[in-house]
């Protein structure tokens, strides 16, 4: 064979054998550093950026200001092609900063990043990088940032044999087989994740907790973990059973007023900061879903938080108690049991106790109103605790952005003082001048290379640090900055998927639990409907939340039924209570109607489902098209991966439209609207579908 032929082969063979590069594996998130393709906009950065001046209160190197050069000098490489120009130096600065605060100054090819902290000089640093990657001009900035809130962390639900409760991206990052010895360098490029966002606390085990951790074993392989996240500026914190003193030390009861349990608290703390010195301190569900807790021993939550807080206060720790609490037991609505039972706690926790709280009453619901805790309890700080991982809207077969659901909660109005007191400003402390603030997100990562299932999901893991940083920021803005910096600053690839992360959510709830339907998705795994379920606990089924029958569906909290509504401020509660300024999202949420109720469109209530659930189809075939003009623009594997992702949507949207639609129709005894498509099964075909289960989403009958 000819020399030049043999060449040729051999050229072919290794791109065919080479590996694919990283970028289109979605491992490096939105963290891609790619080169900066405008030639142009290269060479300034290139001239604004020859000199980088790192300046913190001490002016000396340490590991979170090597992080901090490590990831300049990786950017840069990879950003403008450069290594070797840019001079990087530590300066001590005298400008007084918050901890976590940053100022970042450009001229004259100088860039100035100040902290109050070397953490904050890597945030800073993150910062710079940010506008690079969004192609945002820098020569002249001169802008002073700090966190709303002091807390922001994610909560892993991961359990010790490597499952994740609600995972749906692999199994658990942590190899707790490993640990200590042994330190997978994912660890790091999760700590680096965080720290992009501003991140600064992470909960890696589940909130069903598990006693084993808190033995001396697995103590010194958490110890482990926070080595690798300490320079990056993030605290671990520990979930804790609340039944430890008796399955661990041996103690006759856990009573938080017993002598011999406060002293076993006590000591397992010091155990607890001899090896983690900044531990953050524990998140705690107790007395819900089997979950032990002081109610055992008729003591409040007051009670059983307290115990712990003044176990780790000696050494700065905190506890956050979660308000996620219902009884099946309790004969009132489950939407009302966690304020009957916290509001008169108020004002009875610890300067370090912080009661979190889930963004609606029920349970991370596709829609649902902001939980009426928030406002009510103005002597006691309060955490939001949101989902990203998408339990209940499709797990990683489904794309559905989550920053609007979000920003529904954070601007909601209280009106608790006075109008204006959004949850956001509850929760940043600044209506009640709490100094303890916390946000919380229950983590979607997982062992998956992509980290969270599929390509688009990350924009949640993304969408939840840029509002924990920073609440006011718009839902469209950070889907822009995360679509840049993730697929491409191509005008192309920004007008076309912005608009589909946009339109997602409200996607789901059109196509799933319209008009203020929740919670009738199939039982234990959650992805698909199950309208008919009706065992078990009463009020985890689905038949308690909709209520139907041939008169009508709704769950009446007005004051004609569970009166919900009566736990908000008067402004809030008297819109949703009123037909007539209700508005239609949260219209059966409040409100039992007729099947013939004449909506605001002048169609029926029955007309108006069912189209809603057909709109949500038709959206999903929108995209589909949509997504057809960036083949080329984007890299294949990922124009691939979300293209069969968008194709499997539509499958599942339907069968949410056929399920419920038809399944409702059964007590309505109406005909469908002529312009929703036939089904494509009848309802006991679906009926007969098995559930669907992986390793890493085993159904379960706790929710969380």
């Amino acid at each position: 064979m000819p020399r030049s032929a043999c060449l040729r082969l051999l050229i072919v063979s290794f791109l065919l054998c080479a590996p694919r590069a990283l970028a289109s594996e979605g491992y490096q998130l939105w963290m891609r550093y790619d080169k900066i393709a405008d030639d142009k906009l290269r060479v300034d950065y290139t001239a604004a950026t020859t000199s980088i001046v790192l300046a913190t209160p001490t002016g000396a190197e340490s590991p979170t200001i090597a992080a901090a050069r490590d990831e300049l000098t990786t950017a840069f490489r990879g950003l403008l092609g450069i290594d070797a120009n840019i001079h990087l130096t530590i300066a001590q600065s005298e400008k007084p900063l918050g901890s976590e605060e940053f100022t970042l100054v450009s001229g004259k090819g100088t860039v100035i990043i100040t902290g109050g902290s070397d953490v904050s000089v890597l945030y800073g640093s993150f910062d710079l990088l940010r506008r690079l990657q969004l192609a945002q001009p820098i020569d002249g900035l001169a802008l002073r940032e700090a966190p709303k809130i002091s807390r922001r962390m994610l909560n892993h639900w991961d359990n010790l044999n490597g499952t994740i409760e609600r995972g749906y991206a692999g199994r658990s990052l942590w190899k707790w087989d490993e640990l200590p010895e042994k330190l997978d360098p994912r660890y790091r490029d999760y700590a680096r994740a965080l720290a992009s966002l501003g991140l600064n606390g992470t909960v890696p085990v589940n909130v069903n907790a598990n006693i084993q951790f808190l033995t001396p074993e697995y103590l010194k392989k958490i110890a482990a973990l926070a080595n690798v996240f300490r320079p990056y500026g993030i605290r671990v914190y520990l979930t804790a059973r609340y039944s430890s003193p008796m399955e661990l030390g041996k103690l006759p009861n856990a009573d938080p007023l017993d002598a011999a349990v406060i002293k076993w608290w006590h000591d397992k703390a010091d155990e607890i900061y001899a090896l983690v010195p900044d531990f953050g301190g524990f998140l705690i569900k107790a007395n819900s879903e089997g979950q032990p807790g002081p109610q055992s021993y008729q003591r409040t939550h007051a009670d059983g938080a307290n115990l712990l807080a003044d176990a780790v206060a000696p050494h700065g720790g905190i506890v956050i108690w979660r308000a996620f609490v219902y009884d099946a037991k309790v004969a009132d609505d489950r939407a009302k049991q966690a304020y009957n039972e916290f509001v008169p706690l108020d004002g009875k926790f610890r300067e370090n106790v912080v009661v979190q709280v889930k963004n609606g009453p029920i349970d991370f619901m596709p829609r649902e109103p902001f939980h009426p805790l928030f406002g009510a309890m103005p002597k006691t700080s309060l955490a939001l605790e949101v989902q990203i991982t998408q339990e209940y809207l499709g797990g990683s077969t489904e794309l559905c952005y989550l920053a609007p659901m979000w920003k529904d909660v954070l601007d909601a109005d209280t009106f608790r003082p006075r109008p204006g007191s959004t949850v956001a400003h509850v929760i940043d402390g600044t209506i009640d001048h709490h100094a303890l603030t916390v946000i919380a997100g229950v983590a979607n990562t997982g062992s998956d290379r992509n980290w969270s299932g599929n390509q688009l999901a990350p924009a949640n893991w993304y969408a939840f640090g840029r509002l924990a940083w920073d609440p006011a920021l718009t839902s469209a803005q950070i889907a822009e900055e995360w679509t840049r910096q993730t697929f491409s600053n191509d005008s192309r690839a920004v007008s076309t998927l912005v608009p589909i992360l946009m339109a997602s959510r409200e996607a789901v709830v059109n196509y799933s639990m319209p008009l203020g339907l929740h919670h009738i998705m199939a039982r234990g795994h959650h992805q698909g409907p199950g309208p008919w379920v009706n065992v078990g606990r009463a009020d985890q089924t689905s038949v308690y939340f909709h209520k139907v029958d041939e008169q009508g569906v709704g769950f009446d909290r007005t004051a004609t039924g569970s009166n919900a509504t009566g736990q908000y401020a008067s402004e809030a509660g008297s819109q949703w209570a009123d037909l007539a300024t209700c508005p239609d999202e949260y219209l059966l949420w409040f409100h039992r109607l007729p099947w013939d109720y004449k909506m605001r469109s002048g169609k029926t209530l029955w007309t108006e489902i069912a189209l809603h659930y057909q709109h949500g189809i038709d959206t999903v075939r929108g995209w589909k098209k949509s997504w057809e003009n960036l083949r080329g623009v984007i890299d294949d594997e990922r124009f691939t991966a979300t293209q069969k992702l968008l194709d499997r949507q539509e499958h599942e949207a339907r069968i949410w439209r056929d399920v419920c639609t038809q399944y409702f129709a059964t007590f309505s005894k109406l005909p469908l609207p002529s312009e929703y498509e036939s089904p494509e099964h009848p309802l006991d075909y679906y009926r007969k579908l098995p559930a669907p289960f992986t390793a890493t989403n085993a159904p379960v009958t706790a929710t969380n």
